[in-house]
């Protein structure tokens, strides 16, 4: 494999998993579909940038280029930055964000340090002490089934504009990631139709 890769989950109730990986070479692969926002930093050719990723919701081949380095925040459901919501990002409608120096890059009209894999949950606090990050709590109740505090309809809402997706949509991304694992681990086809549903 052309990419080394490390992840691990976070206690942030703001992030999922922390990520990072560097490639040896230059390669391609398939980047299955997500539900999830994310910021990434890239370190390549002598350059370091941030991007804010959206949702996908389609797989896509892409192109890595060789001796770059990535560390990626996936932020749990439901977060998202109020000013640049999960929507615009969706589907590859990346947002790369101006540089301000090797070190830093601005956001919200500050400069920020680019974060590491051990700090990632330092960083994300800052962003929602300064209110360029949040949450919508009625995402998470809407995934696990609870009783709607609200009407069906204002809930939906809620989750369109906090996730960029719609419910079914979700759903439906998540039963093929967990069918692709399953794939992956050697299980058969009729028992992954029956496990995914």
């Amino acid at each position: 494999m052309f990419l080394n890769f490390e992840d691990r989950p976070s206690d942030s109730p703001f992030v999922e998993r922390v990520w990072r990986s560097r490639s040896d070479r230059g390669g391609s692969f398939v980047s299955i579909a997500a539900t999830n926002f994310e910021m990434a930093v890239t370190r390549l050719e002598g350059r370091t940038y941030l991007t804010l990723r959206g949702p996908e919701t389609k797989a896509t081949a892409i192109v890595c280029p060789p001796d770059g380095e990535w560390l990626g925040i996936r932020f749990r459901l439901g977060t998202f930055m109020p000013k640049l919501t999960p929507e615009t990002l969706r589907d590859h409608n990346d947002v790369t964000l101006p540089d301000a120096s090797s070190r830093s890059f601005w956001l919200d009209g500050s400069a920020w340090e680019y974060p590491d894999f051990e700090s990632a949950e330092t960083f994300v606090a800052r962003l929602v002490g300064k209110g360029i990050l949040t949450r919508d709590p009625a995402v998470a109740t809407v995934v696990s089934g609870q009783p709607l505090p609200q009407s069906l309809r204002s809930a939906q809402r809620h989750f369109l504009h906090a996730t960029g997706l719609t419910h079914r949509t979700v759903r439906q991304i998540d039963r093929a990631r967990h069918a692709t694992n399953l794939l992956r681990q050697g299980v058969s086809i009729l028992d992954v139709v029956h496990d995914a549903g």
